[in-house]
């Protein structure tokens, strides 16, 4: 059995100051005990194999407490937004905003531009006031009113420019690179010794950050996706051997592609990093599709945009594979027009004439506003992460585990990456839908 990982979460100080929510009589407020704990496994046996409840890995559950550090009056909170776009941005901004303003009385809140970049000198991005006003209507719009860029910036200066205007709480929206700069921002923090509490909300469209059942934005994703996946299906079945291929966002977890497979089951075929499939052979992809074509006259095949990478490096045809974009990624080859450009080469090289529409969505559907599950589930995030840092929390994330928001150490979240594993039920389910086989060499 692996060893349990590590959820202690770090506080600045005892919280000794009645929280404003315990003296608003309108308000029913279920506060989280501060012994409170979440277990971190679901089944008994494993519980018990660990050496039981005492043992037992347990996280500690997100929510109001009755105490809190900071004083609201005298306490001033920064935003950022980093990385891509993605549904709810806005929801999030604007939670969070809310949530400092009514329930704690927090008056000001600035909203740093252009991710790391707006606490830097240099950049010129002057801060914004976040009030309820500014951010009245901003849920109904896509993207991030203070704008994001990616990228690493110097710790050191964004502690200078934190500690300068004596900002108290500072909460990071954004992936896995940004949440590793936050931790940094925590370290230099707690070197120079000062009270500031960083709190992340993870964002990202893949729904691949570690210990969190799922993430803001990814059901709007596949939502969305659900739409390219209906023309592709139109335009295939419009056409003699028709074939709609449907590239969708995950670089190294192909979730949006399975959940949006599942929400309309009329895709044959689904390509994902997480299951290596082959090109040639009698039960290769390209044999595959043919024997499809053969049988039903059309086919849609949807592929995440990390699947197949290893094929299309083979090529020789660039260098991109091996360079990294600012936030340290890997430049992936485009699979999407890559499977466009060998089906109809394969298919020509045998004579069979074929119809291929390729759709690529992506750029629309993390731009799109929130849905309303997603618009929900960004105002509870908000919410939990000015809880958390109003009680002096700090160095942590606010995840969603077995259906409870909980806090989870920065550290320990971007510890791992999210995948789809090819023995869970998801990519079971995946299979059944389609009927696709392996696609392997034979």
């Amino acid at each position: 059995m692996t060893s349990a990982p590590d959820f202690t979460i770090r506080t600045l100080g005892k919280c000794t100051l009645e929280s404003p929510m315990s003296q608003d009589r309108s308000q029913v407020t279920n506060f989280i005990d501060d012994d409170a704990r979440l277990l971190f496994d679901s089944y008994a046996n494993v519980v018990e194999e660990r050496g039981g409840l005492e043992q037992a890995p347990k996280i500690e559950p997100a929510g109001p407490r009755r105490n809190i550090y900071f004083d609201p009056s005298k306490s001033r909170a920064a935003v950022v937004t980093c990385g891509g776009l993605c549904p709810g941005l806005n929801n999030v901004i604007r939670g969070i905003t809310l949530g400092l303003h009514y329930l704690y009385g927090v008056k000001k809140i600035y909203g740093f531009q252009y991710g790391y970049e707006g606490f830097i000198a240099k950049y010129g991005h002057e801060a914004v006031n976040l009030t309820p006003e500014t951010v009245d209507s901003i849920h109904e719009t896509g993207g991030t009113i203070l704008s994001s860029s990616r990228g690493e910036q110097p710790t050191e200066e964004i502690v200078d420019c934190l500690d300068r205007m004596d900002v108290n709480m500072l909460f990071t929206i954004g992936g896995d690179g940004t949440m590793r700069g936050a931790l940094d921002v925590t370290k230099e923090i707690e070197r120079r010794e000062l009270n500031i509490s960083v709190v992340g909300i993870p964002k990202t469209i893949d729904n691949d950050i570690g210990f969190t059942d799922v993430s803001f934005g990814f059901q709007t994703a596949y939502t969305e996706a659900v739409e390219a996946i209906r023309s592709a299906h139109t335009e295939a079945k419009g056409a003699p051997n028709g074939v709609g291929v449907v590239k969708l966002m995950g670089r190294l977890s192909g979730f949006i592609a399975c959940y949006a497979t599942l929400a309309l089951p009329d895709v044959n075929f689904v390509l994902i990093p997480e299951v290596p499939f082959d090109l040639e052979g009698k039960n290769g992809f390209l044999e595959t599709l043919r024997k499809r074509l053969e049988r039903r006259g059309h086919a849609v095949v949807v592929v995440a945009e990390g699947a197949g990478q290893d094929l299309v490096a083979s090529t020789g045809k660039t260098t991109v594979f091996r360079k990294t974009d600012a936030s340290g990624n890997i430049k992936l080859k485009d699979i999407g027009v890559f499977l466009r450009e060998t089906i109809a080469a394969w298919f020509r090289e045998k004579g069979i004439p074929v119809n291929i529409k390729y759709i690529d969505p992506s750029y629309l559907i993390r731009s799109v506003p929130a849905s309303p599950v997603d618009s929900v589930f960004c105002g509870q995030l908000a919410r939990n992460a000015v809880h958390a840092a109003i009680t002096g929390r700090t160095e942590l994330l606010i995840g969603f585990w077995k259906n409870h928001f909980a806090h989870i150490p920065i550290q320990t979240a971007i510890s791992m990456r999210k995948t789809v594993d090819p023995g869970s039920d998801l990519w079971r389910s995946v299979i059944e839908t389609t009927g696709q086989p392996k696609m392997v060499h034979g």
